[in-house]
């Protein structure tokens, strides 16, 4: 579980090392009638996406831990940062590792993307193609993690990862003077989710967006526990866990936290707007969050003031004009 104190933490442990994303007054009527909208940017933090905060917090965490003396500690010295994913969170630990001078191995499919790989490689990561799923990947990292030294990081549902994306919430806080009663965001695995909604706990209240196609949150709340769920549909490349994570759902149940969905062509339109009208590049996932308000899958109460969090920008441009 994650509470406020474990953000607290994560926020003093990454302070300096990762960005402080700005927060933009939007014209509330052009997207809803709320009393007042805020867009929070952290498209704009390091490597395109906010998963910079829980990979900084993961490493530092686990670099302060090996570095306790012997007698309160039984960790040995990370010597490697191993990794599965080939989107966001890999990108934004093969960075953090190389601030801190560590090598990072990141586990894809041998089917990933040749863009994404290049990425990974280009922010210095070892990357090691294994099977044609997930899966495959993600079982030859947690093996490759049992080795002495080596430090697996979850995309999405480890405490420290958690903690690190609910740093956002409390500089979003801090940003609007505290004036923010509901925050939107995206939902796949729930990290993100997860640490915000313990940070604004008591202060503001959470609603999670997800795609139509990727209803994980919501299908384990109406089933009591995360199960897997198909994956399909446009924002699959950033938002395409099967299940969310335990973290995630535990905080969601503890919280409050509701879900609404939002179908492929609100998603679209989203993304669009916010290149046409703001121009914001943002991915599709990310896009989920504004298309609740766009398309009345969330409609703000009488004054009510929201805040959407564009949590990530790593997209192709071709189809933006």
């Amino acid at each position: 579980m994650v509470d406020l104190s474990d953000v607290r933490a994560a926020h003093a442990r990454i302070d300096g090392h990762i960005r402080r994303t700005p927060v933009i007054d939007v014209e509330p009527d052009v997207i809803a009638p709320a009393g007042r909208l805020w867009f929070k940017l952290e498209q704009l933090q390091h490597t395109g996406s906010f998963k910079a905060r829980g990979a900084f917090n993961r490493i530092r965490a686990a670099l302060e831990a090996s570095a306790a003396p012997s007698s309160e500690s039984d960790h040995d010295p990370v010597r490697v940062i191993v990794a599965a994913s080939g989107g966001n969170a890999g990108m934004a630990l093969a960075h953090a590792a190389r601030v801190h001078g560590l090598p990072a191995q990141v586990f894809v499919p041998e089917n990933a993307p040749p863009v994404k790989v290049k990425k990974l490689r280009d922010l210095g990561a070892d990357v090691m193609q294994v099977g044609t799923k997930y899966a495959d990947a993600y079982e030859a990292a947690t093996a490759r993690a049992e080795e002495p030294g080596a430090l697996f990081c979850h995309a999405y549902d480890q405490p420290e990862i958690c903690a690190g994306q609910g740093t956002l919430g409390r500089e979003l806080l801090d940003q609007t003077g505290g004036e923010v009663d509901t925050i939107l965001l995206a939902v796949g695995g729930g990290g993100l989710m997860a640490g915000v909604a313990a940070a604004v706990e008591g202060s503001a209240r959470v609603v999670a967006v997800e795609p139509a196609a990727i209803p994980t949150l919501r299908t384990a709340l109406d089933v009591g526990g995360p199960v897997d769920v198909d994956v399909s549909g446009i924002a699959a490349d950033s938002l395409g866990a099967s299940r969310v994570g335990t973290i995630a759902y535990e905080v969601a149940v503890r919280t409050g936290v509701d879900s609404v969905l939002v179908e492929d062509a609100d998603i679209v339109e989203a993304r669009q707007m916010l290149w046409k009208e703001y121009r914001t590049v943002v991915e599709h996932g990310t896009a989920s969050a504004l298309a609740a308000l766009l398309s009345g899958a969330y409609r703000p109460a009488a004054g009510e003031r929201v805040a959407v969090v564009l949590c990530g920008a790593n997209t192709d441009l071709s189809d933006l004009g």
